[in-house]
């Protein structure tokens, strides 16, 4: 259990930056380079984007490709799954087997 837990912190440590949200959000379902982040962000520096990256990546929230020079991310969506169900096991374990609380097709991502 406390080796879950360990992980649940450093999940909710990689999700609680808003920065880190709007990359993952870029990043899901797509592979795209630093680069690409940064265009599509607007307001972020290559530092910042490769700061937080480098954070999502301790926390194997991205996968990483490298091709040639460049490296490519995606988000690792088994483990935010995973790391979602761990935080509802430890903290809402009534809640684990009941039916969708949220209709996951309402949710706007930014």
């Amino acid at each position: 259990m406390f080796d879950q837990g360990v992980e649940s912190v450093s999940f909710a440590k990689a999700m609680a930056d808003e920065t880190r949200q709007r990359v993952m959000s870029l990043l899901c379902c797509r592979w795209l380079c630093v680069g690409d982040i940064v265009d599509e962000m607007g307001d972020i520096s290559q530092p910042t984007v490769s700061h937080h990256l480098g954070i999502l990546r301790e926390a194997d929230l991205v996968h990483v490709r490298r091709e040639g020079k460049q490296v490519f991310y995606s988000l690792n969506q088994d483990e935010v799954a995973v790391c979602c169900g761990r935080i509802m096991r430890i903290f809402a374990p009534e809640r684990v087997d009941v039916p969708a609380l949220v209709d996951v097709a309402t949710i706007e991502v930014a």
